[in-house]
């Protein structure tokens, strides 16, 4: 009798992926314990009174704190995550296609040139992360200006009086920072190999969820009808992030013949796989940090005693805030539309730096009807292009599903439930986050068991 066995039966046998996994799990564990230790600076009851009355309001402090799993709001010294060398790997990605002396040095040698890549990309991780350090303690004693509980992250600036304790929490938050992204390298090496930093990020998001789903649950005449909408909103989403990252378009490639001895194979036909959403989550993140640079910039001037500039910073922070609710259409349209641009982008610049013309060339494949070298590398970015639109448009949908849902919310007389449709953030953006890493994993697992052995066959008893 014949039985079909999945190679997942195996997976805790094998003692190495048995290992893998274990390490991974325990890296994750003390990194979330390490998310719940707070800075330094921080007057925790002003803290929690100002938590308290800014929580459900759908203010900034909200979006902040959306994918950091809580370390925002708690202010912890991991409050950046590993978002600061995220952003540096991106900006070098899109500087190698504009400076001729680095797009040379990753196609002399690509694999020198990876590692020239990591190690700037750490070199620029720790300014970023003290800017952005920066820029969070400003948004945190700005939006505390109009309240009488004080600013909570006290002697914060760089006179003569302040500048030492100043330091101490720049360097505290920096260096957490740095932490992280050294769990997330730990896990890429030891355990479940090039999703390190992913997971952290995951870990952060389904974190955050428990609390969220408190917040919905909160409020007794619309709890349920909530959670419903939530559910359904989430299986729909689930089920197009699946179909959109799976979408291919195969384009048909001849590879050449091999000779054994005196005779010659006939040439094989194959396929190349272009993805529809190459950039993945990318564009999202991207956008959104760029879109958080004139929030903070104002914040500096929300103090100041010229009322024209008080009044101008304080439209400029309501037009930047992501849950003022949903009279900020010009915010969401704005994110919408430049997710669009980042996806082209991005994925013309990872697509150049791939070289699939002189690639195949290299090895003697075609295209059928398309000259070898540069035409095949213009055939293939215009194919690159045309599929990318309905993944640009996707992750646009994606990114400005929380104010849609608002509107939907409105429409449906639930104007109080509204301010709950913040929290479809984390099933839109943060959603499109955890499915791509969830995904990934179980691939990276199947080739482990693969790899020893544990393959999908038919067993005879």
């Amino acid at each position: 009798m014949k039985t079909t066995f999945s190679g997942w039966r195996y997976l805790w046998r094998s003692e190495d992926i048995r290992r893998k996994l274990l390490f991974t799990l325990l890296i994750l564990a003390i990194y979330r314990v390490a998310a719940n230790v707070p800075a330094p600076g921080v007057n925790f009851e002003i803290l929690r009174a100002f938590r308290a009355q800014s929580a459900g309001g759908g203010n900034f402090l909200d979006f902040l704190d959306l994918l950091s799993g809580g370390t925002v709001s708690n202010f912890s010294l991991l409050s950046m995550g590993v978002y600061p060398y995220i952003t540096a790997q991106i900006i070098l990605q899109l500087l190698i296609p504009i400076i001729p002396a680095l797009q040379r040095r990753m196609q002399e040698d690509p694999r020198e040139g990876r590692h020239w890549m990591e190690r700037w990309t750490y070199y620029l991780a720790v300014p970023m992360a003290a800017l952005s350090s920066i820029g969070q303690i400003n948004i945190f004693n700005s939006l505390s200006i109009n309240s009488s509980i004080g600013q909570p992250i006290l002697n914060f600036g760089f006179d003569a009086e302040r500048w030492l304790p100043s330091l101490a929490v720049l360097t505290a938050m920096t260096a957490g920072t740095m932490f992280a992204i050294w769990l997330g390298e730990l896990i890429s090496e030891f355990g479940i190999r090039g999703q390190g930093l992913s997971l952290v990020i995951f870990a952060g998001i389904v974190a955050r969820m428990p609390f969220n789903l408190a917040r919905l649950l909160a409020d007794v005449e619309t709890r349920w009808f909530m959670l419903a909408f939530t559910i359904i909103v989430i299986i729909l989403t689930v089920f197009a992030i699946v179909y959109v990252q799976q979408g291919r378009r195969n384009v048909p490639v001849m590879y050449p013949g091999r000779r054994m001895g005196n005779r010659m194979s006939m040439p094989v036909k194959g396929t190349l796989p272009l993805m529809v959403n190459l950039a993945g989550m990318i564009p999202l993140i991207f956008a959104s940090a760029i879109l958080q640079f004139p929030a903070i910039i104002a914040s500096y001037f929300l103090g100041s005693d010229n009322p024209t500039i008080k009044s101008l910073a304080t439209s400029v922070q309501n037009f930047f805030n992501a849950t003022t609710g949903t009279s900020n259409w010009g915010y969401w349209t704005l994110y919408f539309l430049m997710v669009v641009v980042f996806t082209f982008f991005y994925t013309s610049v990872l697509f150049d730096q791939q070289n699939y013309g002189e690639n195949l060339k290299r090895v003697g494949a075609t295209i059928p009807g398309v000259h070898s070298g540069e035409p095949t590398q213009k055939y293939l970015s215009a194919v690159q292009r045309r599929i990318t639109l309905p993944g640009a448009v996707f992750l646009g949908v994606v990114a400005a599903m929380p104010f849609v849902l608002s509107l939907v919310l409105q429409a449906l007389g639930l104007g109080a439930a509204s301010s709950a449709a913040g929290l479809f953030l984390v099933s839109s953006s943060g959603l499109l986050i955890v499915v791509g890493v969830v995904r990934d994993t179980f691939m990276n697992i199947d080739a482990e068991l693969k790899l020893h052995g544990y393959q999908d066959s038919l067993l005879v008893r």
